[in-house]
């Protein structure tokens, strides 16, 4: 008989009596590990208190494990909201087998307001290795998968916060992680965690947040020691920037792709032509055929300010990514093109000028500078200034591949980034285009405030749907698998 053991973590006695009740009930579950921080009565059968604050740990992890003598374990990430459906269990442990699967997680379903929702999560890629990948709160590992991990790359019994990240990379190494394509538990939110519209707490910047500080310096070492067992670390050498002969017309172009920007066009392109430097500079918007009145508060523009250059593409399919090879494609373009989205707006006159100065001196392929989070009234809001000072030059482009983003401004060595090129996608083309760089050259940081990030209803990254959310994550993880087996591929890693 399949035997398996259960984890999770103590809440109250009311919040989880429901869900080990339910646990205890399975005949396949043998024991229901249950984490405390102190002493509680557990007057239930099965259950096994052990003395420990949080699942994540990796001295907590090393002590389930040990009290395992069964075939599976059960992690339970956030108990206290979670119904599992009848039959769930069973159809975790079928699929394993099916599969010989290292870890198995499930879609599931929400309900907020009363309302059920469907959640559907994205299939795991070699390049999902983000720390924050959305497994749900039900996660099946197989434990003869986790000790053969454990035996061949070790255990991270110093980590507070990372142990089942760790856990997690180490088992997929050798092991696959199976997604089941079926709503087999629901988890309830409360009501402390639900947005407007309906979505949760937005977590796009806990990786930069100060707070987070050594939480994600415990994910970076994992992801790290993670890239050096596969084969994809590398080292801090790069590759020379060689001097372009290329007669460029200007020193640096701002590059603004648009489209129906009509509300705030204006400002970003008046913010780009008011820059103070020793350089010439031109303004490049490539305006995607908008249809709000963009076209012509351009084309006013254009006509009364030499500096700002208009183009509208011949091509209709071009995303994001297209119109950036737009500009950086036309002979108007300077030697550095300079990233300034058509909402967003330069801090000061002299970002460009801070921004060239560092790439002219010839150590860097790209530079990017720090931002600062404002509303519609160009107000700072929460988490305020976005520096990115987890960046290290040793390590930087390692961890790029853990992160979601790496900045902005961001700015190119033109003659470079001809040869690279933008994918025609609407979202992660710039986090493409970094890692693509950084596998060869050098990337350098200012992290003074340059730029005001505004967030409003209309912005790109705004709320999502879920299904949008999980298309966009899953290429930001596809990207991730081109890059970590091109990484191998330098390495000359035979197995990949």
């Amino acid at each position: 008989m399949i035997t398996m053991t259960a984890a999770l973590q103590f809440h109250s006695q009311s919040s989880s009596k429901r869900i080990i009740h339910s646990l205890i009930q399975s005949p396949p579950i043998e024991k229901v590990v249950v984490l405390c921080d102190e002493k509680v009565d557990l007057p239930w059968a099965k259950c096994e208190g052990m003395g420990a604050s949080s699942l994540v740990s990796g001295k907590a992890l090393e002590k389930i494990i040990e009290k395992c003598d069964t075939d599976f374990l059960l992690i339970i990430t956030h108990s206290h909201s979670i119904h599992i459906s009848p039959g769930a269990i069973e159809r975790f442990i079928d699929v394993a087998k099916a599969t010989d699967a290292g870890m198995v997680y499930a879609d599931y379903c929400e309900k907020i307001h009363g309302d059920l929702r469907e959640h559907p999560l994205n299939d795991y890629q070699s390049g999902s290795i983000r720390d924050g990948f959305d497994f749900g709160d039900i996660i099946l590992f197989s434990l003869p998968a986790v000790k053969q991990a454990l035996k061949q790359y070790g255990a991270r019994r110093d980590v507070t916060h990372a142990g089942l990240y760790d856990l997690r990379l180490k088992v997929a190494i050798d092991h696959r992680l199976v997604h089941i394509q079926e709503f087999l538990y629901t988890k309830v939110h409360s009501e402390n965690v639900i947005e407007k519209g309906g979505g949760l707490r937005e977590r796009h910047f806990e990786y930069v947040d100060p707070v987070n500080k050594a939480i994600q310096k415990e994910m970076e070492e994992v992801a790290t020691e993670y890239l050096k067992n596969i084969g994809a670390y590398l080292e801090p050498r790069f590759k020379k920037i060689l001097v372009s002969m290329h007669t460029y017309p200007v020193e640096a172009s701002v590059v603004i792709p648009v489209r129906n920007r009509a509300h705030t066009i204006t400002h970003a392109v008046r913010s780009a032509v008011s820059q103070e430097t020793d350089f010439t500079y031109n303004v490049i918007v490539v305006d995607n055929h908008s249809t709000d009145g963009t076209t012509s508060l351009l084309a006013d523009m254009a006509k009364h300010n030499p500096t700002v250059k208009h183009i509208i593409p011949s091509r209709y399919d071009l995303s994001i990514g297209g119109c950036w090879n737009e500009a950086i494609l036309s002979d108007m373009c300077g030697r550095y093109a300079v990233q300034l989205d058509s909402d967003d707006l330069y801090s000061g006159p002299d970002t460009l000028q801070k921004i060239i100065t560092m790439l002219r001196t010839g150590e860097y392929a790209m530079v990017i500078g720090s931002y600062t989070i404002v509303n519609e009234l160009l107000e700072e809001i929460p988490p305020g200034l976005i520096d990115h000072r987890e960046w290290t030059d040793d390590n930087g482009r390692n961890n790029a591949l853990r992160i979601n983003g790496l900045g902005a401004p961001r700015a190119f060595d033109t003659g470079l980034l001809r040869k690279v090129r933008f994918p025609n996608v609407g979202y992660g083309e710039d986090y493409a285009v970094a890692l693509r760089i950084s596998r060869e050259y050098r990337i350098g940081r200012i992290y003074e405030n340059l730029y005001l990030c505004r967030r409003w209803a209309g912005n790109t990254d705004a709320a999502l749907p879920i299904e949008k959310s999980n298309r966009n994550e899953a290429y930001k993880d596809k990207i991730r698998t081109l890059e970590i087996r091109a990484r191998q591929k330098l390495n000359k890693v035979k197995k990949i």
